[in-house]
């Protein structure tokens, strides 16, 4: 009968890109090697790079690669007399992801236990694009360990964010059996690849790609595990937004946070939106910078953390717990 044919073609051909997807992600995982080490939190290996000595510099990525967005301003700051250090966070990179979806704080708990396994006192948290609310949420969870907060076109807000809704993707690459089924089928397939280009040039416009940058995307992002990851994220940004976003302004802190002035992304009104909730923050906008700050201007990140140091702020009460973490 035909239509067992046409079944068998359509299993077949599953079988066959679900098999080519696996066979990928171990090669390209064999070519993209962990460059730094791991800690290991409640049975999670977190990987890290770590350069220098002195006060510390933790770097927080956003939603697309790892920690190697930070990787050369990473070794700036550490040239400069810090200790640089930048994780990729649950899911993304080499480091694992509890099962299940992964709140905003969940994720600033394994965090601020990993920090605490590698004696990490007191650091100065930056933190890029979906990682604003990350480090703000940090800054909230655990107020007497944060030394100050440097965001980099930060989403902060449920309001502006372009997912501020959740969106069809990610809800279809969350589905239990599904979205397994599309992410070790459709991904690397000339659909998805196609559509990840035309992401990271939305990204990064008007600004060019790095050299070298878009395969490394292909062979990370494009994981199962990792797609899928940012995806969660996408769809826990929005609740978290709203939940934590009550008490920013108890935040007392010292605050340096940048957008460029070319920046595709709405996140110029979410910048300003901050500022009116902490004014005491110093918002710094940059000329000619578009969204993707950390790769094309890590001198850039380097000379706003010296500015948040260097700002030399006056006593500060300490934060006291939020209602949203009571």
């Amino acid at each position: 009968m035909w239509w067992l044919s046409l079944l068998a073609l359509i299993i077949g051909s599953g079988t066959g890109m679900w098999g080519y997807s696996n066979y990928r992600v171990k090669k390209d995982e064999a070519k993209h090697p962990p460059a730094g080490r791991f800690v290991e939190v409640e049975g999670i290996r977190l990987h890290y790079i770590s350069r220098g000595a002195g006060r510390p510099v933790v770097f927080l990525h956003g939603g697309i690669l790892s920690c190697r967005d930070f990787e050369r301003a990473a070794e700036i700051v550490a040239g400069q007399g810090y200790r640089a250090i930048a994780l990729d966070r649950p899911g993304y990179g080499h480091s694992g992801r509890p099962a299940g979806p992964v709140s905003v704080d969940r994720q600033a708990e394994l965090i601020h236990a990993a920090l605490k396994q590698l004696g990490v006192d007191r650091p100065i948290l930056v933190g890029h694009s979906w990682s604003g609310v990350l480090v703000l949420t940090y800054a909230l969870q655990f107020p007497d360990d944060v030394t100050g907060i440097v965001a980099l076109s930060a989403a902060m807000y449920k309001e502006g964010y372009p997912a501020e809704n959740g969106d069809p993707v990610s809800r279809l690459a969350t589905m239990p059996i599904i979205g397994s089924l599309l992410l070790h089928t459709l991904l690397r397939s000339p659909l998805g690849i196609r559509m990840t280009d035309g992401m990271l040039r939305q990204t990064f416009a008007p600004e060019p790609i790095p050299a070298g940058y878009r395969e490394d995307v292909h062979a990370l992002w494009l994981r199962p595990k990792q797609f899928r990851a940012n995806r969660e994220d996408i769809l826990a940004f929005p609740p978290a937004a709203s939940k934590f976003s009550l008490d920013y302004g108890s935040i007392k802190l010292p605050v340096v946070f940048a957008v460029g002035e070319d920046d595709p992304f709405d996140v110029a009104a979410q910048a300003e939106r901050l500022k009116r909730d902490l004014p005491h923050a110093e918002l710094v906008l940059l000329p000619e910078v578009a969204h993707m700050i950390p790769q094309n201007h890590p001198e850039l990140v380097a000379s706003l953390v010296h500015r948040l140091v260097s700002s030399k702020p006056g006593p500060l009460e300490k934060t006291k717990r939020p209602s949203s973490l009571r």
